[in-house]
Order: structure tokens, then C-alpha cells, then sequence
């Protein structure tokens, strides 16, 4: 059974100026991790050339296709029909990106089948992660 997905997306980094550029972007869910969504940009999407990550709540993401959620670094809407945007804040600045909604909800929806909704917690393996804790220690 598959344990990681990443599924290529293209997004439109919407900028203060009046032309908003297209990006693309790589959205990666794994079952080890169940409760995160990652999202991963190139080093041509940021001001200062390096890659950027950022990691929020499936939740959130599941909630941000609805309606607005969030209330932290990461805050997303739904923006008419087809897209959706998320808001990224970081002590160097925000930027906002449109996606087309229906790739956020095929990856939502693949996450689910990796693991459902509502069961990450069966998905964790708390004795190691505590073992690997105490390793490190």
C-alpha cells in the first residue's frame, strides 16, 4: 500500500503588482507524518533563491477548501469557483498563492486513502517515537 504521495501542482504567485506569476509547487503527504501536509516551492519561486517548505494541518487544508481557516503562518480561502489561496507568513515577509482547487482536493482526497480521516492517531507509533525521544535525550 502506497505511504507517501507527491503530486506535482502548478500555482500563481499573486504579487502586488499587477502581473501574478505562475510557479510550480510539490504537495507531499505520508502516512509516518499523518497529521501534516507539506507543500515545497524551487528556488526560483522565493526572493532569495533557496527552496522553501512550509508544513500545515491536513485539517487545515480540508477546512480551507470549505471556507476560511487558519489563524497562523498559514492561512487559506477558497477564492471563486476554481481556486483556492494560501497565505504564507514568515518573519521575512507574506506571500499569497492561488491554487485550482481541484488539485487541492485530489491530493486531499489521496491523502485519505492513504490514511482516512479521522484516524491519524491510529497511525502513530507513539512507543518508538518516545524510544527515539529518549535516544536523543
Amino acid at each position: 500500500m502506497t505511504t507517501v504521495i507527491d503530486q506535482a501542482v502548478q500555482a500563481q504567485l499573486i504579487a502586488s503588482t499587477p502581473e501574478s506569476r505562475a510557479i510550480p509547487a510539490c504537495l507531499h503527504y505520508e502516512r509516518d507524518d499523518p497529521f501534516a501536509v507539506h507543500i515545497s516551492f524551487p528556488p526560483s519561486a522565493s526572493l532569495d533563491g533557496s527552496a522553501v517548505e512550509w508544513t500545515f494541518g491536513r485539517e487545515l487544508l480540508a477546512a480551507g477548501l470549505r471556507g476560511p481557516a487558519g489563524s497562523g503562518d498559514v492561512q487559506m480561502w477558497p477564492s471563486g469557483p476554481q481556486g483556492t489561496v494560501l497565505e504564507f507568513h514568515a518573519p521575512e515577509g507574506m506571500a499569497m498563492v492561488q491554487f485550482d482547487t481541484a488539485d487541492l482536493r485530489r491530493f486531499l482526497g489521496r491523502s485519505y486513502a492513504v490514511v482516512p480521516e479521522g484516524s491519524e492517531a491510529g497511525e502513530l507509533d507513539l512507543d518508538e517515537g518516545l524510544a527515539s525521544l529518549l535516544r536523543d535525550a
